[in-house]
């Protein structure tokens, strides 16, 4: 159901999230950070086509953040979303990450997974570097969520 990204997913990949990113959800990404960081995804398919896309982004030794969770709309209900967050946490726990958060507007999703809500400011100052990017910067409306994982 959930594998690795590959590099000819990259402009499947790209539509979704620059689709939620249009709708101020998500960061935008462009092809060529995308290719570049192709190894941070995952996607499921449905009926051979991208339907769902997720990525864990490492900051170091014991954090990590679950960034750009998308799935087509047609596809919402699935159990998409719950299947890509957590493919992104075993690949944490394998590494072994102590930490993962993620920046959300659905807490109450992140929470049935285990998350916890907690203030962003708690987050290292280095995961901000990305926010910069965003349209919502002087007045982030996300909730942060994490969850130990040891």
């Amino acid at each position: 159901m959930v594998r690795k990204a590959n590099t000819t997913d990259v402009p499947a990949i790209a539509r979704l999230v620059n689709t939620y990113a249009g709708k101020g959800d998500l960061l935008p990404l462009a092809l060529q950070e995308l290719y570049g960081r192709i190894e941070d995804f995952y996607v499921v398919e449905q009926d051979g086509q991208i339907a769902g896309v997720c990525s864990l982004f490492v900051y170091g030794a014991d954090l990590a953040e679950i960034r750009s969770l998308a799935v087509w709309p047609e596809c919402e209900g699935k159990g998409f979303g719950r299947a890509l967050t957590e493919a992104c946490i075993a690949a944490a726990k394998a590494l072994p990450i102590r930490r993962v958060f993620a920046l959300t507007y659905k807490p109450g999703f992140f929470e049935r997974l285990g998350f916890r809500v907690v203030d962003r400011l708690t987050l290292p100052e280095k995961v901000w570097k990305d926010c910069r990017r965003c349209s919502k910067w002087d007045y982030c409306d996300e909730t942060a969520v994490l969850l130990d994982l040891y």
